[in-house]
């Protein structure tokens, strides 16, 4: 039996791959990637590497043993998410996997927000495969946030069309963890975790954060959705990723990704990652 990291590259993935080499010998991680150059460092660090491509089904054959637990990263093509997992779920199916966990989006089947679409849309196809799964429903990176810092101070402006909503958002590596945890351990087959912060935080307390860390006025723009869409295709966004953002801002104001369930502390077993602490890091590091 192996543990099996798909998209173990990624942002998410790599960060999986280091939690779990934390408790686990490198012998039993598998990562999947689709660049055998790109995942060098973890070859280096002992772990195998399986070359698969969500959009070439064939390359999945191999990719999966009869036992193995598998981590279905959702993949980051909008648009073209349910084949491709469709295929990773069709192979992990063939292979007779111990378990698919597969990180979705927070709130799963009441998620009713655009980006939410091909996450509802796996879960089901999970769930009519058989397989024994894990649903881990990932709520908003902090780092979806302070990655995008630099027009933000230019501008000192938070922009967004989300009212007064508020986002239980927790740093990536804390969702990282929880999978390494579900991955590893017992009692999870079954289950549907809703991954959220400890803390659920609003624009404009985001915006005070950022002008008590920087000591610049930075303000808080609550612009309608259609100016906010255009405002991100100026920066240089795709109309279609712009409209998808923006609509999530309002499935925010809404109060979609508001949830703190706890879930994801007691996984982690620590309190998720404040959002202070991942917005000092991401200014030390600009």
């Amino acid at each position: 039996m192996s543990i099996v990291v798909t998209g173990a590259t990624g942002a998410l993935g790599r960060l999986v791959v280091d939690a779990l080499l934390a408790t686990a010998p490198a012998s039993e991680v598998v990562a999947v990637v689709r660049d055998k150059e790109k995942a060098a460092a973890l070859a280096a660090r002992g772990v195998e590497l399986r070359i698969a491509d969500y959009d070439r089904p064939e390359t999945l054959t191999g990719a999966f043993r009869a036992g193995d637990r598998v981590l279905l990263i959702s993949g980051s093509a909008v648009g073209r998410r349910v084949p491709q997992h469709a295929a990773v779920i069709d192979a992990a199916k063939a292979a007779g996997v111990a378990q698919l966990a597969y990180t979705g989006i927070l709130g799963g089947p009441e998620a009713d927000f655009t980006l939410a679409d091909e996450h509802r849309a796996t879960e089901r196809l999970i769930l009519d495969s058989g397989l024994p799964y894990t649903f881990l429903r990932n709520g908003w990176y902090t780092e979806n946030y302070t990655a995008n810092l630099a027009p933000v101070l230019a501008h000192r402006a938070v922009v967004a069309n989300a009212g007064d909503g508020r986002v239980a958002s927790a740093a990536r590596a804390d969702y990282a963890a929880a999978a390494a945890v579900v991955l590893t351990g017992e009692g999870h087959l079954g289950a549907a975790y809703e991954l959220s912060g400890d803390t659920a935080w609003s624009f404009s307390e985001y915006a005070a954060l950022l002008s008590e860390l920087t000591g610049d006025t930075i303000a808080y723009r609550n612009v309608p959705a259609a100016v906010h869409q255009e405002i991100l295709v100026g920066a240089g966004l795709p109309e279609a990723l712009a409209a998808i953002l923006a609509d999530v801002d309002e499935a925010i104001g809404r109060g979609r990704l508001a949830g703190t369930s706890g879930d994801l502390a007691r996984l982690i077993g620590r309190p998720t990652t404040p959002l202070a602490e991942t917005v000092r890091a991401a200014l030390s590091a600009a």
